[in-house]
């Protein structure tokens, strides 16, 4: 019987099916409409479960902070109306009776890159995805840090600019205000009065305004980076996000790196994460086949 993962995410609600052996088997995508609110969120999952027949358990991979080991929706911003205390995995076992495992999507990644991407030669390593925010993974022996809430691994808000920009979190100065994606594309409009997304921006590279913004933005993550570089001197960072697929951007960041933290902290190596928009799936799935695994071994 197959396991079906979900991708919980503020525009798009990916799937995908995984066979017996762990084979993805395909995939699709629907639109979240989380302004919709938590309720119809519920129903548009539980409709997507109903769809597939034959499966024998779910993994979700959720944007929020969330605690896998209770499955509630600790802490998400208004995107998503309602969603903030939702006890997702309560909920839908009692409406699909079926396994679920729920995990936030950035830990879900690192779990695809643990299991099957570019971590699977690491016991240890920090994931950070950049995009409309960022998010961040710390996996030790192959394993989710989660902290006493179950939601550690918060890197975008970790404080870069003290008394700094206000953020959705209620907070000043946090790292994704200056680093993520969107701060990049915010301050290249402000710049030069057009709206640009992230590959567009590239293609303008020559522009010297927007050659000098880039520059800054990579300082902007780089010395995030350095932060995290002092504090858990990990093996490894892999790195997500559209933008990182820029050569540009995954060099500078390399090279800044290893100018900046202490000389003895620069045998860190930097890759690039290696499953993309599928990696919340793989994660996804290994939780759920893992938690039916620990199940059996437990009767």
């Amino acid at each position: 019987m197959s396991i079906l993962a979900i991708d919980i995410g503020g525009t798009s609600i990916k799937t995908g099916i995984f066979d017996e052996q762990g084979i993805l088997e395909s995939t699709s995508e629907y639109e979240t409409e989380a302004q919709n609110g938590v309720d119809a969120l519920i129903d548009k999952l539980c409709n997507i479960i109903f769809a597939h027949k034959g499966i024998r358990a779910v993994g979700i991979s959720s944007s929020g902070q969330v605690d896998s080991r209770t499955g509630h929706i600790v802490f998400a911003t208004e995107a998503f109306p309602g969603y903030t205390g939702t006890p997702l995995r309560k909920i839908l076992t009692e409406l699909i009776g079926l396994p679920i495992t729920i995990d936030n999507d950035v830990n879900c990644a690192a779990v695809g890159e643990a299991k099957f991407g570019a971590g699977r030669r690491h016991n240890d390593f920090i994931c950070i995805t950049y995009g409309t925010g960022i998010g961040g993974a710390i996996v030790i022996d192959k394993k989710i840090y989660s902290g006493v809430n179950g939601i550690a691994g918060e890197i975008g808000h970790m404080l870069t600019h003290a008394n700094g920009k206000a953020c959705v979190c209620g907070k000043r100065g946090c790292y994704e205000m200056y680093g993520s994606t969107k701060a990049l594309v915010e301050n290249i409009r402000k710049l030069t009065g057009k709206s640009m997304d992230g590959q567009e921006i590239f293609k303008h590279f020559d522009v010297p305004v927007i050659r000098e913004a880039i520059d800054s933005w990579i300082d902007e993550v780089v010395w995030g980076l350095v932060s995290l570089s002092h504090i858990f001197n990990p093996p490894c960072f892999i790195l997500g996000g559209g933008i990182l697929n820029e050569s540009y951007v995954f060099k500078q960041i390399g090279v800044k790196l290893s100018e900046r933290v202490i000389p003895s902290f620069r045998n860190s190596e930097i890759k690039r994460a290696e499953k993309g928009n599928h990696a919340g799936i793989y994660g996804a799935y290994w939780n759920a086949q893992n938690s039916i695994l620990n199940s059996i071994l437990k009767e």
